[in-house]
């Protein structure tokens, strides 16, 4: 379950319908109903009636472990081995997103004056240049002793 969940988490809520009603895992169809649930109850909870879809997405999705049965498998010689039938616990929490509003463009010639561009260095200037080294190769003691 928590491989599914892991599919939607931060999508919107279209895109993650469409995710998990063609995902081939079994688990995807419990969580799409789960979450087709969250959004009804959104719609509901909210006073204007309908929301538009494409503005929700999905805010929050996390899986817990739930109730364990305990079975028991008849195994060789006599012995057994346990089996649990696990379950979980799905959440899926889904918001609206805020609809920016388009702020003005400021016009290129207000940014010109307002920063003024600072005079441009180059590599050469930045760093002095060292003095060269002889390329002359070292004399060594013995080297000076046959001289």
């Amino acid at each position: 379950m928590r491989l599914v969940i892991d599919l939607i988490r931060g999508k919107g809520v279209d895109d993650a319908l469409s995710i998990l009603h063609f995902a081939p895992k079994h688990a995807a169809r419990t969580a799409e109903k789960v979450l087709r649930s969250a959004i009804s109850n959104f719609q509901n909870k909210e006073e204007s009636g309908r929301v538009d879809t494409a503005t929700l997405f999905v805010k929050e999705a996390f899986v817990d472990g739930g109730a364990m049965m305990k079975r028991i498998s008849p195994a060789p010689m006599g012995r057994a081995f346990r089996i649990r039938k696990r379950s979980n616990h799905v959440t899926i929490v889904i918001a609206q997103r805020a609809v920016k509003e388009k702020a003005p463009v400021p016009s290129p010639k207000k940014e010109a004056q307002a920063a003024p561009k600072a005079p441009e260095t180059t590599a050469a200037e930045k760093k002095p240049k060292a003095a060269k080294k002889s390329a002359a190769p070292k004399k060594t003691k013995k080297a000076e002793a046959a001289e």
